[in-house]
């Protein structure tokens, strides 16, 4: 029998290994402030994830979510959160049927459940449009396109193509793929100047026309295995380049994610997604969490 949550339970699943905490704003028992989430984020003193997908009621669509970072900043959208989300309402029992709307704060989201009898076997988004407008990313400096623009960091000069998925993102083609790069270069990327709202960043090395390996640096987040946006941009700046069709695999360290770009730059989102438990805060987490 499908059950929703009860008070403050949780449900904790994730994407290619990125795992977000699902809570249900009317099931808990005090407010979700940015330092709560730090706690409750934290793999020592909480639960531990890469960020908290919160249910709270939809925006001219069937259901909302507040995305939460593990630093408590709060992001306009996520691909594998999205997906998580989908699955976790429909195997708790708060949507009745397989397809679903979902508002964010970077627009509205349709999901589709693919089911095999009653199991959720893959997890079908519609992202949104892609933009490399500056001004809608946001880039500093005249409006224009960010395509293949250079940008100085540190002593290195970088070659990127910027794009907002519903969220900024930051891509940087590469010949080879380096985690201690990545790890060094992500964060000063991340809080560069030219992005005021900072933005995720992404190195990306072709495998073909119709796949690409990446390594992610996720804003509010850090070094990431997967992220769904970030599969949705790096996609994006492929076919603004040329470098890609417009059906393209993206792989990360987490597995693999399919990504469709449309002739008007639409987006879809497609992969799997797997609980990994569900409990109850307890009365000593809760009692210490700042209000």
């Amino acid at each position: 029998m499908k059950t929703h949550l009860m008070l403050d339970e949780f449900v904790k699943s994730h994407g290619l290994g990125n795992d977000y905490i699902v809570l249900d704003q009317a099931q808990l028992s005090r407010p979700l402030t940015p330092e709560a989430v730090r706690t409750i984020c934290d793999y020592h003193f909480g639960v531990g994830s890469d960020g908290i997908l919160l249910v709270v009621p939809g925006t001219e669509a069937d259901f909302g979510v507040r995305i939460f970072n593990p630093d408590g900043s709060e992001a306009e959208k996520s691909g594998n959160g999205i997906r998580i989300l989908a699955k976790f309402l429909y195997d708790h029992g708060y949507a009745p049927r397989p397809e679903l709307t979902i508002s964010t704060l970077g627009g509205l989201v349709r999901a589709w459940l693919d089911l095999d009898g009653d199991r959720v076997r893959m997890i079908t988004a519609d992202m949104g449009q892609a933009t490399f407008v500056s001004a809608e990313i946001p880039v500093a400096g005249p409006r224009r396109e960010v395509v293949r623009e250079t940008l100085a960091v540190d002593d290195q000069r970088l070659t990127v193509t910027c794009v907002s998925v519903g969220n900024p993102h930051c891509v940087i083609f590469t010949d080879a793929l380096d985690v201690d790069e990545v790890k060094r270069l992500g964060p000063k990327i991340e809080r560069h100047p030219s992005f005021p709202n900072r933005i995720n960043v992404q190195f990306a090395k072709l495998l073909g026309r119709d796949r690409v390996s990446i390594l992610i640096w996720e804003r509010g987040a850090g070094y990431t295995l997967a992220s769904g946006t970030s599969s949705c941009a790096v996609a994006a700046a492929c076919v603004k380049n040329g470098l890609t069709d417009r059906t393209v695999t993206i792989e990360s360290p987490g597995g693999a994610l399919a990504v469709s770009i449309g002739d008007t730059w639409g987006l879809t989102l497609t992969g799997p997604v797997s609980e990994i438990c569900r409990g109850r805060l307890s009365e000593d987490l809760l009692r210490g969490l700042p209000l």
